[in-house]
C-alpha cells in the first residue's frame, strides 16, 4: 500500500505537498535499504518511483529525490564535491534503463531531465568517452561497407544479348549471366569477396537488430523518431533485400535488380542516421523523418487520388493517337508515371504541335495545372515550414535525447571490456555496492545576492511604469492621489539609486 502511494504522489500536480508526504511516508518504511525498501519496488510496468518521476516528466519530484540520495563529499569555502547515487539512472547494469525510458517516452517535459544534474554530467561523460569515437568508427566502418556493397552492384555480371529485339521499344543489349558464369575469372573472384562481406554485414544487421524489437516491442521501437525508429525500418528492409538478391543469384533467376536497386537506395540514405551524432546535423534528421512519416505520408493520400484520377484521363484522351507521336501516354502505367512527373513538375506538359491535339487534352491539363502545381504543392510546402517551425524550437533538446538514444544503443551493443562502467563504487567511500558519480560544484553568494537585487529593480521598474499611466490619466478621480504618487516616486528612485550603488561595489 505503501509503495502504491508513493506511486500516486509522483502524479500528484502540487509538487511540493507531493514532496512532503513522499517524506513523511518513507519515515515509516522499516526497511531503509535493500530490496524491501519502499522506494525500489516496481509497479506493474516495472517502474520504481524514481523511474516514474522521469517518464512522466516531474522535474522537482526528480530533484527532490537526487538531493536524499546524493552524499557530501567536501566543501571547501564556495568550492564542493557530491556524489550522485547513480544506481538507477546508469544503463550499464540495467535492463529497463532510466535513459532509455526518458528518451522513448512522448512527454517533452521528460527531455528537460536531461539537462538536470547528475543527469546532464553522465550522459557527457559517456559520450565524450566512449560515445562519440565507437560512434564515428562506426559510421566509417558503414560507408566503406556501402562502397563495397556498391562497387559489387556496378561490377555485376552481365553478358551481351544474343536474342532479337521483339519491339521497336526494347533497348535491352545486356542480360544476367547464369551462377555457372558468374566466378570464372579473376575479377569475378575479387567480386565474390565484396558480395560475402555484403551478406555477411546484411546477417550481422538482422542478429543485431531483432532482439531490440522483441526487448522494447516493434511500436515503440519502429514508432519513436528519437530513438531512430524509421531508420531502423530502412536498415532491416536493406539487409532483406540483400538476401533476396542472394537467393536469386544462386538460384539463377532474371530480375535481380529490382531488390538490388531497392538495397543501394535504403543502404546509402541510412547514412543519414549517423548525422544524429553532430550538434549541427542531428536535428536535421529529425526534421526529415517528421516530415516524411508525417506530412509526406498524409499528402501522398491526396496525391495518389488526383494522379489516378487525371492519368485515367490522359490515357482516355489519348487512347485512339498514334502513340509513336505521343509517346507519354501509349499505355496506363506510362501515363501513371507522366501524370507524376507532371505533378512535381519535374517535366512540361507533353505535346507534339506538329500533329493535331485533342481538344480534351488542353482543358485537362488546364485542371490538372490548378489544382496540383498551383495548390497542393503550395499546401505541402505549408505543412512542410510548420513541421520546420515546431522541430527548430526544440532542435537542442532533441539533440540531446537523441545522444542519449544512440549512447545506449551503444553501450548494449558493445562488449563490456570495451565499455567499463562509469562512475566511482561506493565501497571507496564506505557507502556499499552502489554506484556514484563524483560532482564538483561552485557556488557563488554574490550570484544569488544579485540576482535578487536584479528582481527588485525589475518590479520597481514596472511600479514606476504603472505611476506614470496614472499621471498621464485625465480622469479627476485619480487627482488626489498625484502628489501621494510623485513622493512614492522619488522615494523609490532614491532608494532604487542606493540599491545600485550597492550592486556596482559588490561586483
Amino acid at each position: 500500500i505503501g509503495n502504491t502511494v508513493l506511486h500516486i504522489l509522483v502524479l500528484q500536480p502540487n509538487k511540493t505537498f507531493a514532496c512532503h508526504m513522499y517524506s513523511l511516508i518513507l519515515s515509516y518504511d522499516r526497511s531503509k535499504e535493500g530490496p524491501g525498501s519502499l522506494e525500489l519496488i516496481p509497479n506493474n510496468e516495472g517502474l520504481s518511483p524514481f523511474k516514474l518521476a522521469g517518464v512522466e516528466g516531474n522535474t522537482v519530484m526528480f530533484q527532490y529525490l537526487m538531493q536524499k540520495r546524493k552524499q557530501n563529499l567536501w566543501s571547501f569555502g564556495p568550492l564542493s564535491t557530491v556524489l550522485y547515487d547513480i544506481t538507477e539512472i546508469d544503463s550499464w547494469a540495467e535492463d529497463q534503463s532510466f535513459l532509455e525510458l526518458i528518451v522513448s517516452t512522448k512527454k517533452r517535459e521528460a527531455r528537460q531531465i536531461l539537462d538536470l544534474t547528475p543527469v546532464k554530467e553522465l550522459v557527457s561523460l559517456k559520450w565524450n568517452m566512449y560515445g562519440r569515437p565507437y560512434f564515428c568508427f562506426l559510421a566509417l566502418f558503414y560507408i566503406l561497407y556501402m562502397v563495397c556493397f556498391t562497387m559489387c552492384c556496378v561490377y555485376r555480371p552481365l553478358k551481351p544479348r544474343t536474342g532479337n529485339r521483339t519491339s521497336s521499344r526494347d533497348n535491352t543489349i545486356y542480360v544476367q549471366k547464369m551462377l555457372q558464369e558468374s566466378y570464372v575469372t579473376y575479377e569475378d573472384e575479387l567480386r565474390l569477396v565484396g558480395e560475402l562481406i555484403t551478406v555477411i554485414g546484411a546477417v550481422v544487421i538482422l542478429v543485431l537488430e531483432i532482439p531490440d524489437i522483441l526487448r522494447v516491442g516493434a511500436a515503440k521501437y519502429f514508432g519513436q523518431t528519437i530513438l531512430g525508429g524509421p531508420f531502423h525500418i530502412i536498415v532491416i528492409t536493406y539487409a532483406c533485400m540483400i538476401l533476396v538478391t542472394m537467393v536469386m543469384r544462386l538460384t539463377s533467376t532474371t530480375g535481380e535488380v529490382v531488390p538490388m536497386s531497392f538495397a543501394l537506395v535504403l543502404g546509402w540514405c541510412n547514412v543519414m542516421y549517423f548525422a544524429r551524432g553532430f550538434q549541427m546535423l542531428g536535428p536535421f534528421t529529425i526534421m526529415i523523418q517528421k516530415m516524411i512519416f508525417g506530412d509526406l505520408m498524409r499528402f501522398c493520400w491526396l496525391m495518389a487520388v488526383v494522379i489516378l484520377g487525371f492519368a485515367s484521363a490522359f490515357y482516355i484522351v489519348f487512347q485512339t493517337e498514334n502513340p509513336e507521336n505521343l509517346g507519354q501516354f501509349y499505355n496506363y502505367p506510362m501515363s501513371l508515371f507522366t501524370t507524376f512527373e507532371l505533378f512535381l513538375t519535374i517535366i512540361d506538359g507533353p505535346a507534339n504541335y506538329d500533329v493535331d491535339l485533342p481538344f480534351m487534352y488542353s482543358v485537362v491539363y488546364f485542371a490538372f495545372a490548378i489544382i496540383a502545381a498551383l495548390l497542393m504543392l503550395n499546401l505541402l510546402i505549408a505543412m512542410m515550414g510548420d513541421t520546420h517551425w515546431r522541430v527548430a524550437h526544440e532542435q537542442d533538446e532533441l539533440w540531446r535525447a537523441q545522444v542519449v538514444a544512440t549512447t545506449v544503443m551503444l553501450e548494449r551493443k558493445l562488449p563490456r571490456c570495451l565499455w567499463p562502467r562509469s562512475g566511482i563504487c561506493g565501497r571507496e567511500f564506505g557507502l556499499g555496492d552502489r554506484w556514484y558519480l563524483r560532482i564538483e560544484d561552485r557556488v557563488d553568494p554574490n550570484k544569488h545576492k544579485m540576482m535578487r537585487y536584479t528582481e527588485a529593480f525589475k518590479a520597481q521598474d514596472n511600479y514606476d511604469k504603472g505611476s506614470e499611466k496614472l499621471e498621464n490619466n485625465g480622469d479627476p478621480l485619480f487627482k488626489k492621489e498625484l502628489s501621494a504618487l510623485s513622493l512614492s516616486r522619488n522615494t523609490s528612485r532614491t532608494s532604487s539609486h542606493r540599491g545600485w550603488e550597492i550592486l556596482r561595489r559588490n561586483t
